[in-house]
């Protein structure tokens, strides 16, 4: 009864003005850079991603290997907005970077700081590295709606309320990651009529929310590369169909998702193999890849495929007439992101790059019985993951942390952890958001590990070509939840089972 009152006052209250919202303050300097985010941009290229609150002529960063001499300039055009953002959404690409190497950079304003980023590490270098799986995070803090080398690195600044979450525990573990994949689900700006607070506010509380959200992930995604790909909260300003009704063009269809990471996430890599077919299906891989919705990149022993589990592929839940009812996209041709992944995957040579890490929103293994799991996604994507080899599937959507045995249309790799076969597949959606953790509930045969205690994440540790470890993290302590290690032989160049 309450929920059907509440539909009917929303068109009133979405429409009024109301003091509360927590907009983060404008400065007095409008070109103050906010909410750098950075991203692999190629083998030896950087994005640099940041908002403003005008729009610049020229978006430009300084650049070089000691915080005293940025030597090199890098600048684009790129400033743009959507009705009704109160921000500009700016990019530049630094070119030209030596391997693995720290450099400093400075986004040209009367009012920045000089940041700094370990440069990407060739594709085929065989050094051991992690990477951290952050998915299903919201804003954090008072007005948020969650609760509470040899030479270390210098620790993030992060709000004091964010300590203790899990954006704390990536600022205090800085020195344990040199990127980060986000597949899906940031800020959760949608749920702002979830805060009393918020009902009178309507298209304001979603912005708000948004920009609170990135300004606190900044000192992480300003640091270290930030890989993003879409989940459903990017998807409109309400996950409510009726109250699609009443958001702005500019909050529909991943408007903010599209603003902030379209000219930020990379075009495909060309082909690092000296095989011909490689080379040329690397190349056909790219021109259909469709960043930021799906794309992939490589970066050291990894290929990293990001995809969309939302739109572009038959029934896919978020788009036309899907059963999310949110009609998204398309954002490709028909069939053009199923096309992109086969090629992707039959390019990867696994002499120089032998782990293949697939992450996309919505999976199609999971606890808690059929609600959370994907049918469509699985039809679509499942048969590539293991005709081309996958070793591990990375998902989110349901907000607790899961691991799986290796399995394939829903029987375990008799192999085991020991060179199966079949994709691993796990479920990172626990880092902390509005709607909470969810319950473990039901567990399917090949479950290894479940946990919905409290907000956790996951760490992807690539010990060497065949042994690749994954750890499950309590945001709140550090404390490893649970710890395995994939073995896999990777004797196959280029896998077609």
């Amino acid at each position: 009864m309450g929920g059907i009152l509440l539909l009917k006052l929303l068109p009133f209250v979405a429409g009024c003005a109301f003091a509360g919202v927590s907009y983060p303050t404008i400065p007095t300097d409008l070109t103050t850079p906010f909410q750098q985010r950075l991203a692999v941009y190629g083998p030896d290229a950087v994005s640099v991603g940041w908002n403003t609150f005008e729009q610049l002529e020229q978006s430009c960063v300084q650049y070089g290997l000691s915080e005293g001499n940025l030597n090199t300039k890098a600048c684009s055009s790129s400033s743009t907005t959507y009705d009704p953002s109160r921000t500009w959404s700016n990019v530049a690409v630094l070119t030209g970077l030596t391997p693995a190497t720290t450099y400093y950079y400075k986004i040209e304003s009367t009012n920045s700081t000089i940041g700094h980023f370990l440069s990407p590490r060739t594709p085929g270098d065989k050094t051991a590295f992690n990477m951290d799986v952050i998915i299903d995070l919201g804003v954090y803090g008072k007005d948020g709606f969650t609760s509470k080398s040899t030479k270390k690195d210098t620790i993030p600044v992060v709000e004091p309320e964010l300590n203790h979450t899990t954006i704390g525990r990536l600022a205090q573990t800085v020195d344990d990651y040199e990127l980060v994949i986000h597949p899906g689900d940031f800020a959760y700006a949608d749920d702002w009529y979830l805060k009393f607070a918020n009902l009178l506010d309507g298209k304001e509380a979603y912005e708000s929310i948004l920009e609170q959200f990135y300004d606190q992930l900044a000192p992480i995604a300003g640091r270290k590369p930030y890989m993003a790909s879409p989940g459903n909260h990017e998807a409109d300003c309400s996950e409510i169909p009726y109250l699609n009704n009443l958001c702005p063009k500019g909050q529909n269809n991943f408007t903010d998702f599209m603003h902030r990471y379209e000219k930020t996430m990379p075009q495909s890599f060309v082909s690092s193999s000296s095989n011909p077919t490689a080379q040329t299906l690397a190349r056909k891989a790219r021109s259909l890849s469709n960043p930021p919705f799906w794309y992939s990149f490589e970066y050291g022993m990894a290929h990293v495929v990001m995809i969309d589990t939302e739109t572009d592929f038959p029934e896919a839940p978020s788009g036309k007439d899907g059963s999310a009812k949110l009609n998204g996209g398309p954002f490709g041709a028909e069939n053009q992101q199923l096309e992109f992944l086969e090629a992707d995957l039959a390019s990867v040579d696994r002499a120089v790059t032998p782990w293949v890490i697939v992450a996309g929103h919505r999976p199609w293994y999971s606890t808690g019985g059929s609600s959370n799991i994907c049918s469509p996604c699985q039809e679509a994507f499942e048969d590539l993951f293991y005709q081309y080899g996958v070793d591990l599937g990375v998902f989110g959507h349901v907000h607790n942390s899961q691991r799986f045995a290796p399995v394939v249309n829903g029987t375990a790799d008799p192999n085991g952890m020991n060179d199966p076969k079949a994709p691993m597949y796990i479920v990172a959606g626990g880092p902390g958001n509005v709607e909470g953790l969810s319950s473990v509930g039901s567990k399917p045969a090949y479950t290894e590990f479940a946990y919905a205690d409290d907000y956790s994440y996951s760490t992807l540790r690539f010990l060497d070509e065949q042994h690749l470890q994954v750890d499950f993290v309590k945001s709140s302590t550090g404390e490893i939840l649970d710890s395995s290690t994939l073995y896999k032989k990777h004797a196959t160049d280029f896998v077609k089972q």
